[in-house]
């Protein structure tokens, strides 16, 4: 096992990048946080399935740079975390037997994820959440594993990729607590897609199979998805996840 680990953890930190961005990751516009790994990633993302070990695949990427010398927040989880991977096909079948549960979409490589992610814990131990079930939205090399995938062509939205079934059931129970989809045109003009989207960091609180609570948990005040966490910034982020957890 310690073996295992290991050869992951080396295969994590040597990870190389797959596409070059800008020097600062901005605000997603209303603050859904990310949507294309083109914009959020920016290298490639752990390799998670049912047996991966969340806290391992999240701290084994603190500090670490991709070659345009960004470097990944670093993050420390506690041991009992309440994070569990799950695939979303499980996810489904959760809502499909009208269960309630606690769900965190997101992704180890995505920074706004990484601005959140301690304060979800601290949050989710406070109010007794044992467990939230988690899932990714990308494979290793940074295509999409869940979701439709747009892109603007001649300024119009145009589909190249086509969603999991699971995730068309996704949209469907969560219609309620959803934002439409918009693309950003170069001049800022929003197109709209058609249809509603799950971004990533995006926490679901399921009552009896209906989704009735979504957050990301970033503040209005974080410009910058590397930027400080500022005492202001934490305290927003503090005040979404009380209203978020508490029953």
């Amino acid at each position: 096992m310690r073996k295992i680990l290991s050869l992951l953890l080396a295969g994590l930190l040597f990870t190389g990048c797959t596409a070059s961005k800008p020097e600062n990751t901005p605000a997603p516009s209303g603050n859904h946080g990310c949507d294309a790994f083109e914009e959020c990633a920016e290298e490639t993302s752990a390799d998670t399935g049912a047996a991966a070990e969340f806290k391992t695949m999240y701290e084994a990427l603190n500090g670490t740079e991709n070659k345009n010398g960004k470097v990944n927040r670093t993050i420390a989880l506690p041991e009992d975390h309440p994070f569990v991977y799950v695939t979303p096909e499980e996810v489904v079948k959760k809502i499909e037997n009208k269960e309630t549960f606690w769900l965190y979409v997101g992704d180890p490589k995505c920074p706004w994820c990484r601005s959140v992610l301690e304060t979800a814990a601290e949050k989710a131990k406070e109010y007794g959440v044992k467990e939230i079930v988690s899932v990714n939205i990308w494979d290793a090399d940074g295509n999409e594993i869940l979701r439709d995938k747009y892109e603007l062509r001649d300024g119009n939205p145009v589909k190249t990729g086509e969603g999991t079934e699971a995730y068309r059931k996704l949209l469907t129970a969560f219609d309620s607590v959803l934002d439409d989809y918009q693309l950003e045109a170069e001049e800022g003009q929003k197109i709209p897609v058609g249809e509603k989207r799950i971004y990533a960091p995006n926490f679901v609180r399921v009552v009896n199979g209906e989704a009735v609570r979504l957050i990301t948990g970033i503040s209005g005040n974080q410009k910058d998805s590397r930027g400080e966490l500022t005492e202001e910034i934490l305290a927003d982020e503090k005040a979404a996840f009380d209203a978020f957890f508490k029953e």
